[in-house]
């Protein structure tokens, strides 16, 4: 039985992200263990020697959502209709999404500082220097730079992101996000990069922002001065809904910010999906957005602008034959950046390491080790499922997890 079949059986396809192949033999829900790895896996060798030769101080995960429902009343907002029933396709989404962070509030603490408290409780099991960078994220925008609420999947506020990251500086550091339709959008920015900001979080089909309009282009023009990047989904969206996202995912859209100058992090390294062509046109054919994103990594004017996270790519539905492609182009790995997209790694049905074991990238034992380490702690499993993985001898560099110094 497909896992794709087993979700739907159960009422759970919409989890499935399409394309899956493997049945959740990790569970279907996550048993949030809120306790430090156990001793026989903190010490196993294995879990060392995945920090053998990194300088952990430089090991920031440039990929973590920071999501809040608003009820520590710092700002954070998720769209009501992700929290009814009455919209049943997202509103499982949302409870896996709630459950794979195990922001399970007690009595003492509300959802938000929930949220924050299971992160700094999987940073624990991290070595000292580590950091997640968590993600604010902005609402949606129409063209005449009026947000749009009813448009918008969830708000991160900047100064909410910020607020943590003054709180916890040992654990964090931060990614802002500002709609560059938005009047204030060049001030807003300046503020984030006074205050510790990284660079700046895009999702552009679900915030509504088109990369090859030239609304950007006051934006894109501060961008460069600054020497400030853009973190950008790309490719094929199915974790929330994108109403822009045929039409915007395209990698090839952000030429017009490239020929600026700006310095663009594809995620997920456009994995997922395929895109017009545009370099022949608005009637070019379809091609994979990975090959659209390789092509501009491939770019020789781009070589110090294109980047790509390697957050998502292990998911089960992305194709194996797009994973070994990454894995094996050396030449790319000085402009990948390691990344998890959490919480997604604790939504149990969305990965399996022995997808990985049966193509021959891992071995059985350390795709079981990887199991029991996910049930503690998913960041961790993430991490080193992608230190681990290898590709006809081919593996993921250090200087893909060593990724403070892109920032």
């Amino acid at each position: 039985m497909k896992r794709r079949d087993f979700l739907k059986s159960a009422g759970l396809l919409p989890l499935a992200l399409t394309g899956c192949q493997y049945l959740p033999f990790d569970g279907v829900v996550n048993p949030c263990l809120k306790v430090q790895l156990p001793k026989y896996l903190r010490e196993h060798e294995l879990v060392q020697a995945v920090w053998e030769g990194l300088d952990a101080s430089k090991v920031w995960d440039v990929h973590t959502h920071l999501i809040g429902i608003g009820d520590s009343d710092e700002g954070a907002w998720v769209n009501p209709n992700m929290q009814s029933s009455a919209n049943l396709w997202r509103y499982i989404q949302f409870k896996f999404y709630i459950n794979g962070s195990c922001a399970n509030p007690d009595k003492k603490e509300t959802m938000d500082q929930a949220y924050v408290n299971r992160l700094l409780q999987l940073h624990n099991d991290m070595p000292e220097g580590f950091r997640f960078m968590l993600l604010a994220f902005d609402y949606y925008y129409n063209e005449k730079g009026e947000y749009d609420k009813a448009q918008s999947v969830f708000y991160t506020p900047n100064r909410y992101v910020l607020k943590q990251t003054k709180r916890y500086p040992g654990q964090f550091k931060w990614i802002a996000s500002i709609h560059p339709y938005r009047e204030d959008s060049v001030e807003e920015l300046e503020f984030v990069i006074k205050n510790g900001a990284r660079a700046i979080k895009w999702l552009p089909g679900a915030m509504g922002i088109n990369p090859a309009s030239q609304l950007c282009d006051r934006f894109y023009d501060a961008l460069v001065k600054y020497n400030f990047p853009i973190l950008t989904h790309s490719g094929e969206e199915h974790a929330v809904d994108v109403p822009e996202e045929k039409r915007y995912e395209n990698p090839l859209l952000f030429r017009r910010a490239l020929d600026k100058g700006v310095r663009v992090i594809f995620a997920h390294c456009a994995t997922m999906g395929e895109s017009t062509d545009l370099d022949k046109g608005e009637k070019g054919a379809k091609v994979a957005n990975l090959d659209l994103f390789g092509r501009l990594m491939d770019e020789t004017q781009y070589g110090k602008q294109v980047y790509g996270d390697i957050s998502a790519i292990t998911q089960i539905n992305r194709d194996r034959q797009m994973i070994e492609k990454i894995v094996s182009r050396e030449d790319w790995h000085e402009r990948l950046l390691y990344g998890s997209d959490y919480p997604l790694p604790g939504v149990m049905p969305v990965f399996s390491p022995w997808n990985f074991s049966d193509w021959g990238h891992l071995p059985l034992r350390e795709a079981n080790l990887l199991s029991d380490i996910r049930q503690y702690n998913p960041a961790l499993f993430d991490f080193m499922l992608k230190r681990r993985i290898k590709v006809n001898g081919h593996q993921f560099a250090t200087t893909v997890f060593e990724t403070s110094d892109k920032f």
